[in-house]
């Protein structure tokens, strides 16, 4: 039901049931939260939303109060406005003074509430919080001296995720956001999916930096420093420049990383289309032998420490393939010196990706080869952006131009992987294909495209009738593996990622209005996939080359040596 209520002396429409703060931005009028998030129950914690209401004595939060016929409100009274900037006061006397320094600077909410209340000047002091920051994390790093504890993290980790590695502790002056046992972040639960980093309004939590290493490899003449970058990047990369999202902008990527420094610059898509062909035809294998299935997808490094850490009985259902971006890496330390008559050692290899747990997957153990490690940096689409203007590149001005050939070619699949369901919808067209020796008569499965929670899917491809699962959040993944262990039998191959709608929306990706632009991210993907020509992995022409010439085909023996790694049970508190 719809009907009107009167915001500041004008009629604007209403639905029942629904909260002021959200008639409000239907009406394009604006008030200011800090702990609300859209997708989640309000909690009215944080009160910068607050507005007048004629007829109570108190303001109230519009974020959790519902609408009523006879309301008459005042968003901007001279009550409310004082109102909040006391609020953003009291948050500002005791926060660091450090603006100038920090990560979050010009993108920071309690900074832009500062500008949008016109607050000039330090009204009332506090003391400083005396928080140690936990650097521990090979991802992201925890700087609790800058937290306004609106719980945005606590509650995304929580309620989304389904990891509650944060929590409130103390009470009072003493409250805090810690891990449990105020234990630093490398011995808690955390996964390094950084969605809590995507919600922090100010520098609490940020990705740990890896430019000041590269920066000095690109400099050091003896080091050849090659680059590989993510698809997504591609589709996203453009937002932090002030372009509409969606935009591919690979070819001026390509130039960009030329003028900064790197040696060779390689289209990561390549790698993805390295990664379907070898997971197909593991699961194939899997499916004719009796194997352990379901199978895991193992693309998603948080995904795979949340079960190395939450259920080590399944790590056997896990693809035995490295990622995309270990894949690349270890043919640019191996396929590549090799070719091209460069000592392995000398080859500073970076990677730049939309993920913060790319990092933490880049140092693990496993994703060393002979004593070399296969990706040296991982970037994330921030950082990129930082190291462009660092070097002053005009990128979107930037003349296109081609990646380096060795691994230019690449499939629409490969670009898929990077949203939630892609990778199954790319799997099982290079599955039909290993199974039959044709090529699917419709390569778009429309039903596994905008993933939410979980979805299910039954093909038929040969003799086989296979299920297929995929999920977008690790509260369902929980679920499903509850499922599994209880015996079910009728699902084969389950694609997990560890953020809502996949890798377009990861924890190294712009700080922009989220579920617009990772719409518009999603678009830009399957728009590539209509209208590219190879839409198979397994058709990707440097691909069969490499296959031809040096891997022998997949699963060989070289294959198993540089493309696979193990995985392990990971005690956490």
């Amino acid at each position: 039901m719809i009907f009107d209520i009167e915001v500041n002396n004008k009629i604007i429409k209403a639905r029942r049931g629904e909260t002021i703060l959200s008639a409000l931005n239907r009406s394009g009028i604006k008030v200011p939260t800090l702990c609300h998030l859209e997708e989640l129950l309000p909690t009215g914690a944080c009160r910068l939303c607050v507005v007048e209401i004629e007829g109570r004595e108190s303001l109230v939060p519009a974020c959790s109060e519902v609408v009523m016929e006879w309301m008459k409100i005042q968003t901007h009274s001279p009550r409310v406005i004082k109102a909040r900037k006391t609020i953003v006061e009291l948050l500002l006397s005791n926060h660091p003074d450090d603006c100038l320094y920090c990560e979050r600077n010009g993108n920071c909410d309690l900074q832009n509430l500062s500008v949008d209340l016109n607050i000039l000047d330090r009204r009332i002091s506090g003391t400083k919080n005396k928080f140690k920051t936990d650097r521990s994390s090979s991802s992201m790093i925890h700087d609790p001296k800058k937290c306004v504890l609106c719980g945005r993290c606590v509650r995304v980790c929580d309620e989304i995720t389904g990891v509650s590695a944060l929590d409130f502790v103390c009470r009072g002056n003493e409250c805090a956001i810690e891990t449990a046992y105020g234990k630093s972040l490398n011995l808690s639960s955390c996964i390094s999916c950084g969605q809590c980093l995507m919600v922090c309004p100010t520098g609490a939590l940020y990705e740990r930096d890896h430019l000041p290493e590269l920066i000095d490899s690109l400099h050091n003449p003896q080091k050849h420093v090659v680059v590989q970058y993510s698809p997504i990047v591609a589709v996203s990369l453009a937002e932090e420049f002030g372009v509409k999202a969606g935009k591919e902008i690979s070819g001026n990527i390509n130039a960009a990383l030329r003028k900064i420094g790197f040696n060779r610059v390689f289209d990561g898509t390549f790698g993805h289309d390295l990664k379907i062909y070898e997971e197909a035809t593991e699961l194939h294998q899997r499916l004719k032998n009796n194997g352990v299935l379901p199978m895991f997808s193992s693309c998603c490094p948080a995904w795979v420490k949340y079960l190395e850490q939450n259920d080590a009985s399944l790590i056997p259902n896990l693809s035995t393939c490295k990622s995309a971006q270990q894949m690349q890496g270890a043919l640019l330390k191996n396929y590549y010196p090799e070719k091209n008559n460069i000592e392995p050692d000398s080859i500073y290899s970076v990677s730049i990706v939309p993920c913060i747990a790319r990092k933490f997957e880049a140092q693990r153990e496993q994703m060393t080869h002979k004593g070399i490690t296969d990706v040296d940096a991982v970037l994330t689409t921030r950082e990129f952006t930082r190291l462009i203007r660092i070097f002053g590149i005009d990128v979107l001005n930037s003349e296109p131009e081609l990646p380096d050939n060795m691994f230019a070619a690449r499939s629409s699949s490969g670009k898929l992987t990077g949203v939630s369901g892609g990778t199954t919808e790319a799997l099982i067209r290079t599955l039909y294909f290993l199974e039959t020796g044709n090529e699917m008569v419709s390569f778009k499965l429309s039903e596994l495209r905008n993933i939410k929670g979980t979805k299910e899917f039954y093909i038929t491809i040969g003799e086989m009738e296979l299920g297929f699962a995929i999920v977008s959040d690790l509260r369902s993944a929980h679920a499903l593996m509850e499922d599994i262990k209880q015996g079910r039998k009728n699902i084969h191959y389950i694609e997990v990622m560890a953020c809502g709608s996949g890798c377009i929306n990861g924890g190294g990706q712009p700080f922009v209005n989220r579920r617009d632009e990772v719409k518009l991210r999603m678009k830009a993907i399957y728009d590539m996939d209509d209208k590219d020509s190879i839409k198979v992995a397994h058709k990707n022409p440097q691909l069969q080359e490499l296959m031809a010439s040096y891997l022998e085909k997949p699963l060989s023996e070289k294959c198993i040596s540089l493309l696979h790694t193990s995985f392990q049970e990971r005690e956490v508190l």
